[in-house]
């Protein structure tokens, strides 16, 4: 079984400059499990890593989309394993790190996504109402083909909401129950999965000292330069949290006061959720930052024990 690092947490909790040492540490790169950083153009509201903050690691999954193409859990799968396999034949390890669960758990547990991947007219259509009738409408349709997908998928998560109906639609099977029964595979990994976590009120203030800094770095000049290279709010790439709200200002929807306010709240609604999905997960290895007084090189010291442990290491 081939090694594999997984490095997760919730957004803003300091999982990039900690993936940078660990891929130091065990002679690894970093595969981005981060839905928006595929995107080029859109540095500041992804927080993308900076050249600068890479220190030479290589990193992928970073830039390789334009904004316009399509991009789900299928396509980041087969990226990442096309990325893996270069990595493992340069004699290094793949470390997986972001914060889409989903992603992970689909390299991780390498799920099979074939029954409909190629199909997209009926994704555009719920796509379409979307942008009509709002989300909630999409979700009002899952809450009755598939209530317990409803049940675990916020109101406004479009993107996961449409993957569901498309599953649906397409195989007749409930994505949660395919979902349930593809979590319980084996991975064909040997693998450490860290999640690293911190105090609710710090992680949240840190969530809103980083949208502040977004803001004072150009997020408002991004969103403007994306539309006038023709992005459009119903494109997959415009949903992500911080575009969607400055389109809405932008358009004159809403004040810039108002959309900065919803981004701080569903961002910390996000991370929240994000936590959720992770303590779900099976032989997951939690890194409490409170724990080892904020002091990286300790914390970095557990995890190569870890590491030793699972035979990754030496």
């Amino acid at each position: 079984m081939k090694p594999l690092i997984v490095l997760t947490g919730p957004t803003a909790v300091g999982k990039t400059a900690l993936s940078v040492e660990l891929a130091k540490m065990a002679g690894g790169e970093i595969l981005s499990a981060d839905s928006m950083q595929v995107y080029r153009g859109m540095d500041i509201g992804s927080a993308k890593i900076r050249p600068r903050e890479t220190q030479e690691v290589p990193h992928h999954l970073i830039d390789v989309l334009d904004p316009d193409q399509e991009f789900n859990v299928t396509v980041f799968q087969k990226l990442c394993k096309q990325a893996m396999e270069g990595i493992y034949e340069r004699g290094h390890i793949p470390i997986l790190t972001g914060g889409t669960g989903f992603y992970i758990q689909a390299v991780l547990r390498d799920i099979d996504f074939t029954e409909n991947e190629e199909n997209t007219g009926y994704r555009r259509q719920l796509e379409q109402l979307a942008v009509r009738e709002g989300p909630e409408s999409l979700h009002k349709m899952l809450a009755e083909a598939d209530p317990e997908a409803a049940g675990a998928i916020h109101a406004h998560n479009v993107k996961r909401i449409i993957r569901a109906l498309e599953f649906h639609h397409l195989t007749g099977e409930k994505i949660s129950e395919h979902n349930t029964r593809e979590a319980g595979r084996q991975s064909p990994y040997r693998y450490c999965y860290f999640v690293l976590n911190d105090d609710r009120e710090r992680l949240y203030r840190r969530i809103e000292e980083r949208v502040d800094q977004m803001l004072e770095a150009g997020l408002v000049e991004e969103v403007r330069r994306l539309t006038d290279r023709g992005c459009r709010r119903d494109m997959v790439s415009m949903q992500g949290l911080g575009y969607k709200e400055i389109l809405d200002y932008l358009a004159g929807d809403t004040t810039l006061e108002e959309a900065v306010f919803r981004i701080k709240r569903d961002t910390r609604h996000f991370a929240k959720r994000q936590l959720t999905w992770f303590r779900r997960e099976k032989d997951v290895i939690w890194i409490n930052k409170p724990d080892f007084g904020y002091d990286d090189r300790k914390i970095l010291e557990v995890m190569r024990r870890y590491l030793r442990r699972a035979e990754i290491l030496p």
